[in-house]
């Protein structure tokens, strides 16, 4: 569905999900995240740049292992230290990974995804076309609840910190694993908030499509990073 399709639907309250595709277990117990291995940082860092041409192709279940546990996983499990900081260690943000067979929300403390909705919420993670397409959407979204220590006056902008935090680390292992990514925050927030079924203290803050890039053709000129 193209950008203008999608603003067109949005403004009568009709950007919806698509039924999932294929069938979609109601937990979906992760392998352990393969912690070793991958590129240098400084080398990660070099490749590092938002694609926006994906293939269809789905990310097996060790790639989304992998990479959720660097966007939030515990790596340290004697006090649950994460990859990514947070506030005042409220944990507020809460990955949801769109996927075609269904909307989940990853778990860091059992590296398992939970089923939200047996529906296809990919066209509603942005008005961009190329997200309808590609395997996987990522939403990170505040639980405002979780922030009683922060004051209120500064809630969002913490969230927003955090939030960014998990994007670049996805970014990172994409880089260092051969996959694209991008990270998007042009949003139809309402009604991917109702395809979602969130509650008034969550806030939608970003989305990060990730999957691997498409193959250009012999004559193309690659554009330069983002």
């Amino acid at each position: 569905m193209n950008t203008l399709t999608k603003l067109a639907l949005g403004m009568i309250g009709q950007l919806k999900p698509q039924p999932a595709q294929g069938n979609a277990a109601s937990a979906l117990p992760l392998p352990p995240p393969q912690a070793q291995g991958g590129l240098p940082l400084m080398q990660a860092l070099g490749h590092r740049h938002s694609e926006r041409d994906f293939s269809p192709s789905p990310l097996d279940h060790q790639i989304l292992s992998d990479l959720l546990w660097a966007a939030a996983g515990v790596n340290r499990p004697d006090d649950e230290g994460r990859t990514t900081p947070s506030a005042m260690n409220s944990q507020e943000i809460d990955v949801y990974v769109a996927l075609p067979e269904g909307l989940y929300r990853y778990e860091p403390s059992g590296h398992v995804l939970y089923l939200i909705s047996a529906t296809d919420v990919r066209r509603v993670t942005g008005y961009q076309d190329f997200v309808d397409r590609a395997p996987l959407d990522l939403i990170f979204v505040a639980d405002h609840a979780r922030m009683t220590a922060v004051p209120a006056a500064h809630r969002e902008s913490y969230a927003s910190v955090a939030a960014g935090a998990m994007a670049q680390n996805v970014y990172l292992f994409c880089a260092s694993a051969g996959l694209g990514t991008v990270i998007r925050a042009w949003i139809d927030r309402q009604a991917l908030s109702e395809a979602m079924g969130l509650q008034a203290d969550h806030q939608i803050l970003l989305s990060q499509t990730v999957g691997r890039p498409a193959a250009a053709p012999a004559a193309a000129v690659s554009p330069p990073p983002a």
